[in-house]
């Protein structure tokens, strides 16, 4: 199987094991990003916490899941979005105010968008977790 979008593939078996209430899933192929993704999502209480496993073929994540995540997905294409923009973001794709997070990649890493607003910085929006 091609993997065109390994983020959105990531996203998509989160969301499914979070809606058939497993508690762990793994998540393959592992990168940089999708570890700095899973560690906002642990920061913000979306999940209890994930494992890096190398196993020789570009290695897999165990993530532990504690039936938070109502949906979560990625942003596609990844727009840019100015800190004054960031609002009417909030509004497409979270369900209602100060409810979810959308991770952005910024100049000062992966980060929800929260912290860019307490920094004053705006980014590409990655993905959506509520």
């Amino acid at each position: 199987m091609a993997r065109l979008n390994p983020i959105a593939d990531a996203m998509s078996a989160i969301k499914n094991a979070a809606d058939t209430g497993k508690g762990q899933v793994i998540v393959e192929p592992a990168s940089k990003l999708l570890g700095a993704m899973l560690g906002i999502m642990k920061e913000t209480g979306y999940i209890s916490g994930f494992e890096f496993v190398d196993d020789g073929r570009g290695g897999h994540f165990v993530v532990q899941l504690n039936g938070k995540i109502n949906r979560c997905g990625v942003i596609t294409p990844r727009f840019s979005v100015a800190l004054d923009e960031m609002e009417n973001w909030e509004i497409r794709f979270l369900p209602a105010k100060n409810f979810g997070i959308l991770l952005l990649t910024t100049s000062k890493g992966v980060m929800s968008h929260q912290r860019a607003r307490e920094l004053g910085i705006g980014g590409e929006l990655l993905a959506y977790i509520y």
